[in-house]
């Protein structure tokens, strides 16, 4: 697909489009040959535009992008160069304002445009969130590697009981307070807990048993995690902290391992647990191969 196709895209995806957060180019999933190492979002009046690798024809790409934001509704052109460590993003066209945020069902999440890394927020887990939103009520939860915690917000617009929040960045868990407040939710009940998660289980278990547990760790992280050895670590713990009914979603993101990693180790190491369902992805982040994509897989403990 050349840059004038890509173009025609762009504005046919555009169609519709609001003030809530939506990805418009996913060429990370493998559909558009020569483009995996782009994509686009739309957050309400901004194109924010993620580089993956340096390619010949960026240049080309920036001018076409440049004359796409002259007609459409976007005021703004923000592009990150993923592939230059340490750069932070450049406003091409317009300005961003202080405390951006994605708007995402009508919940509010802190952004980030202009580092070069997370955004803080992480759009393609959506259908997630709506999953716990929609089976939080009255419930205990615990959401395992919280980062900024929108899986509780979620769980708290969903009417969960408390949340237990957990990850090992205080930085994050503080954007995380702050995402609550955002959607002028009462913290009376969240927890924002700087634990190491895997040396930390006897703190975690007195806050138990818990009704719903969310995983979703990274697939490394060095000193902290790795999926391929650590993910079984937690799922061992499982019956020593969930109630008799509890649900769990377990997540991973890794395109070197499959649903089949996941289920397995449920099998081998919390055999109560059954499998439910695979949620699926947000149409918009369509894979060539989705067992390389996210993978949200949900539990039911059954005695």
């Amino acid at each position: 697909m050349d840059i004038d196709k890509l173009k025609t895209l762009l504005e046919k995806n555009s169609d519709g489009l609001t003030d809530e957060f939506k990805r418009i180019f996913h060429g990370r999933g493998g559909l558009y040959e020569g483009w995996r190492h782009l994509t686009i979002d739309s957050v309400d009046k901004i194109l924010s535009v993620a580089i993956y690798f340096k390619e010949a024809n960026e240049d080309a790409l920036l001018e076409m992008l440049k004359d796409f934001v002259k007609t459409s509704r976007h005021t703004t052109l923000v592009v990150q160069r993923r592939y230059i460590k340490g750069s932070l993003s450049e406003v091409l066209i317009g300005e961003l304002q202080e405390n951006l945020f994605a708007l995402e069902n009508g919940i509010k999440f802190k952004l980030n445009l202009l580092s070069n890394q997370n955004s803080l927020y992480f759009p393609d887990m959506k259908n997630g969130r709506d999953f716990v939103r929609e089976n939080a009520k009255d419930k205990n939860v615990l959401n395992l590697f919280s980062y900024t915690c929108a899986f509780s917000v979620a769980a708290k617009l969903g009417g969960a009981q408390s949340v237990s929040n957990i990850d090992m960045s205080k930085s994050a868990l503080s954007v995380g307070r702050s995402n609550h407040h955002l959607n002028d939710i009462d913290t009376k009940g969240v927890s924002f807990l700087p634990y190491n998660i895997l040396k930390s289980f006897s703190r975690i278990k007195k806050k138990g048993p818990f009704d719903l547990i969310i995983i979703d760790p990274p697939t490394f992280q060095k000193g902290s995690f790795e999926a391929t050895k650590d993910y079984e670590k937690i799922i061992k713990k499982l019956p020593d902290i969930a109630s008799d009914d509890c649900i769990l979603l377990a997540c991973l993101n890794s395109p070197d391992l499959d649903s089949t990693f996941l289920i397995e180790l449920i099998q081998e190491f919390a055999p109560d647990f059954r499998l439910i369902e695979r949620l699926e992805n947000p149409k918009e982040f369509a894979s060539q191969d989705e067992e390389r994509s996210l993978k949200n897989l949900v539990f039911k403990k059954t005695l």
